[in-house]
């Protein structure tokens, strides 16, 4: 990405939600912010979605990712030791390469240059719920292997996050415990 989109505080622990749309991403993430008394970073891309006055192209999602780095910079520095990211640049080049064939280098800089100690990956177990911005309620079985199979090609660390809302808390709240305790295998 372009300078300035680097991680910014090391000592800032960041776990990012990860998953197919309609899968609980943005409660969960409120919910573990509120338990952890910090901050979370909100999915840019529904914000820049709501705002354009035309359906987005290829182009708005190297806007997004830019937008969504830039929040996750800001709150960076107001998060006490953990953040909690909504989505990340792994869903963008997913989702671009799905709909456009192909993703810009820059996002994939960044997967590269950003650093997460920890992903939960929410199941597709929660009812759909039709929203404007939501576009393939039958695919949601494919996007969930394709995160699944991407984080392990990354080889990075991962927890699957599945159940209603109160046992995915309670897993993820374990996983992030884990995560946070120095001796752990994270």
């Amino acid at each position: 990405m372009e300078k300035g989109y680097e991680d910014t505080d090391k000592s800032i622990k960041k776990v990012v939600v990860i998953g197919p749309e309609c899968t609980g991403k943005s409660t969960l993430s409120s919910k573990l912010a509120e338990h952890y008394n910090t901050c979370w970073v909100e999915e840019y891309a529904r914000q820049y979605i709501d705002e354009l006055d035309r359906p987005y192209e290829a182009e708005d999602l190297l806007k997004i990712a830019q937008g969504q780095l830039a929040n996750e910079d800001k709150l960076t520095a107001k998060a006490r030791k953990l953040l909690i990211c909504d989505t990340n640049l792994i869903v963008i080049k997913i989702w671009s390469e799905f709909k456009y064939g192909f993703c810009h280098q820059e996002i994939l800089d960044g997967i590269n240059s950003r650093k997460y100690g920890l992903y939960l990956l929410t199941s597709i177990d929660l009812p759909w719920e039709d929203d404007p911005q939501r576009e393939n309620p039958e695919l949601r079985d494919y996007f969930h292997n394709l995160f699944k199979s991407t984080l392990r090609e990354l080889n990075l660390p991962y927890v699957e996050i599945k159940g209603e809302l109160s046992e995915r808390k309670l897993t993820a709240i374990k996983a992030i415990n884990e995560f946070l305790t120095p001796q752990s295998g994270f």
